[in-house]
């Protein structure tokens, strides 16, 4: 169904290699995002033989019940993933994220599931090839900027290879690639306040072309941002797309340090 941006893949050697990357282990905890037509479901499941799935379209769940109803740790779940509890999967084992997701609503997914990464072990996702060069850029790449920055504070990112458009039925118009993100165990740079340091995150790269100067007059003295090259190591003259993510998180705690004050 258009309305639900599927593209389904049918390249049996990006599958396997799909596969070879994700490495499924017996008793793994995986759920798959929009398994479609059970592609990449199918090798999973003979893999790791206990497998959540997440589907929308209900006209899809008798062609996968039809495959896969025969394993007894096999479950779908007729839902919008985008208001899905994942907590109700954690079960004995941290989670394995598995998808090929609709680019429509790739970012906010996310999004959503960086509330849980406390309780997921990894996730492999197939994504508009543009989305994943924006989730792996680093400061002062083209691509860098507050995805980014987001995804990047709660997890290593590592973009694994591209999928042609010819790998799919129908084809989308844009290249795709397959990422693996991975929550930290540790987040190593602390923002004292998230809310207050994912506002300027967002602030500073709604006005990219402006410095940071001219982003934070409107909520620090102009003395306060002069002093921040020796109180953070943040120069003020700098565009957001050369800030690093530490900086950032710097930065955030500096001001939330001063206001709370």
């Amino acid at each position: 169904r258009k309305r639900f941006g599927q593209n389904f893949l049918r390249d049996q050697g990006i599958i396997d290699r799909i596969v070879r990357s994700v490495n499924a282990q017996p008793g793994d905890n995986i759920v798959e995002i929009g398994p479609g037509q059970g592609a990449i479901t199918a090798p999973l499941l003979q893999a790791c033989q206990r497998l959540n799935v997440i589907e929308i379209d209900r006209d899809l769940i008798p062609i996968l019940l039809a495959q896969f109803a025969k394993y007894p740790e096999f479950k779908i779940h007729q839902h919008d993933v985008l208001k899905f509890d994942f907590k109700q999967l954690f079960a004995d084992k941290p989670l394995r994220v598995i998808g090929n997701l609709p680019y429509n609503i790739s970012t906010p997914l996310i999004f959503h599931l960086l509330e849980y990464t406390t309780n997921i072990c990894d996730m492999h996702f197939m994504l508009q090839k543009e989305v994943v060069q924006r989730l792996a850029a680093d400061v002062g790449d083209k691509h860098y900027g507050r995805l980014s920055i987001m995804v990047q504070y709660y997890c290593a990112v590592e973009h694994l290879f591209a999928v042609p458009p010819e790998c799919f039925t129908p084809q989308p118009k844009v290249d795709s690639a397959i990422v693996r993100l991975t929550p930290h165990a540790r987040i190593p740079f602390v923002a004292k306040d998230f809310k207050l340091f994912a506002n300027l995150v967002n602030t500073a790269f709604g006005q990219r072309r402006k410095t940071l100067r001219n982003t934070l007059k409107l909520s620090m003295a102009a003395d306060a941002i002069a002093e921040l090259p020796s109180a953070v190591g943040v120069d003020p003259s700098l565009r957001p797309e050369n800030i690093s993510l530490q900086q950032f998180v710097e930065l955030s705690n500096h001001i939330y340090d001063q206001t709370s004050d």
